[in-house]
């Protein structure tokens, strides 16, 4: 009797743990991540339970990057590398353009997360699909970088505009700033590459 007791209050305890824990898609919508960064949204490929869990492993570092992100002026920093105070973290300012698929490099990461915030115009990425893509140049451990072929009918293309950012983290093989089919192709972009914890 006492064992099956003890196996009840096991499972109660279990299920309200579970009951208070949010789930991924709730915490990112609900916005506890953000803090006083409020502006900007994440793009729907972001890839809710790797951010919860990145963000939960590593909370200072993220903290730190929406802090800088919330007090800086994005539109009037100047382009270039800018180091984030009280961190590691660095942010790298891009006045760039979009340009056609086949002038674009595919890449994934194992060590860092991309970070990428598009403060104006809009930016084109790709995810490759595994199934179709292989390597095509091997890991680079100094760059931090692998390269791959991949089948473009199998990708999946999609536009982040202005005040919208994307996470890719290590599975996350990418192409960015690929040529939309808008008039304008010019873009600003803030990238931070975040460290990838296991």
């Amino acid at each position: 009797m006492r064992q099956l007791f003890l196996t009840l209050l096991t499972a109660a305890l279990s299920l309200t743990t579970a009951a208070q824990t949010p789930q991924p898609k709730a915490w990112l919508k609900s916005r506890q991540w953000a803090g006083a960064f409020t502006a900007a949204k994440p793009h729907k490929t972001v890839d809710a339970a790797q951010f919860y869990t990145q963000y939960h492993r590593n909370t200072a570092q993220w903290q730190q990057l929406f802090q800088w992100l919330s007090t800086t002026d994005l539109r009037a920093i100047g382009k270039g590398k800018h180091p984030i105070p009280g961190s590691t973290l660095v942010a790298s300012v891009e006045d760039s353009e979009n340009a056609p698929l086949p002038e674009r490099n595919t890449e994934s990461h194992r060590k860092k997360i991309d970070f990428q915030l598009v403060v104006d115009g809009v930016e084109g990425f790709a995810l490759l699909d595994h199934a179709t893509s292989t390597v095509a140049r091997p890991y680079d451990e100094q760059k931090d970088v692998v390269r791959y072929n991949y089948q473009p009918r199998q990708a999946h293309f999609f536009n982040v505009r202005g005040g919208q950012f994307v996470i890719f983290f290590p599975s996350d093989w990418h192409i960015a700033k690929v040529q939309t089919r808008k008039n304008n192709q010019k873009i600003r972009v803030i990238v931070v590459k975040m460290d990838y914890v296991e």
